[in-house]
């Protein structure tokens, strides 16, 4: 069977991607890259839009039992999901699933508008620049943290070891922190090797750039940038 790699976090998302490769006919090999480290910030009430990127994100201020004061916007369906089962009303979802895809939607009402971000700490500055760029008044929240578990990496040993058949990386992040965990044990060029002669997918072409600058060459791209999307199309290439 084949052996895939993934890098969800250990909040239930690694147990439920697992169980999708499962059915997809693969050996799911769980390695968790990020874990959430919640700051206890909410987002400014006061906005006239304000934007949330993540599940992890909607969960935070819904703890927080945070209002929005305008209209709230997600990127992508995932965080448009999670709001409204968390009884949000979600007023937009930009079609590209990105933070250019975002600027791009809210461009022409962005003069003279205060808009929050609310966020990791690791949220791209394409959205926070462009957004100020294109003349709204930007605040941005860190929501949460994302940080590398010690015990991630064994995932790096596999890659090293000819062992995966394929590896689904999920953001830009999870590309650094698997190099990072391959350094530790001494293995990123033989890991990288590994990767090379596998499957590699990456769940948009943010984390396609980052894999491939830092020299992993990346064979699939879905076209929508959910998890399941990124699995189907990796075990489809496999």
């Amino acid at each position: 069977m084949n052996r895939v790699a993934l890098f969800r976090p250990d909040d239930g998302r690694a147990e439920s991607a697992s169980a999708l490769l499962r059915d997809l006919g693969a050996e799911p090999l769980p390695d968790p890259m990020l874990a959430v480290e919640p700051t206890g910030e909410a987002p400014r009430a006061d906005a006239a839009i304000t934007v949330l990127t993540s599940k992890t994100g909607a969960e935070l201020v819904a703890e927080a039992d945070w209002r929005p004061g305008g209209e709230l916007v997600a990127i992508g369906a995932p965080t448009a999901e999670a709001l409204e089962a968390l009884g949000y009303t979600v007023n937009r979802l930009p079609s590209e699933f990105s933070s250019s895809g975002l600027v791009a939607e809210l461009a022409t009402d962005a003069p003279g508008t205060p808009i929050e971000v609310a966020r990791s700490d690791h949220g791209s500055d394409v959205l926070t620049d462009g957004l100020n760029d294109a003349g709204a008044y930007v605040h941005e929240t860190v929501l949460y943290r994302l940080v590398r578990p010690g015990e991630a990496g064994e995932s790096t040993v596999a890659a090293a070891n000819g062992d995966l058949a394929a590896a689904c990386f999920t953001s830009s992040l999870t590309v650094e922190h698997f190099l990072a965990a391959a350094d530790e044990r001494g293995v990123r060029g033989a890991a990288i090797d590994g990767l090379n002669g596998a499957v590699v997918g990456a769940i948009g072409e943010p984390t396609r750039e980052t894999a491939e600058t830092l020299g992993i060459d990346v064979d699939v791209v879905p076209q929508t940038a959910q998890f399941d999307a990124l699995a189907e199309a990796v075990v489809d290439r496999l």
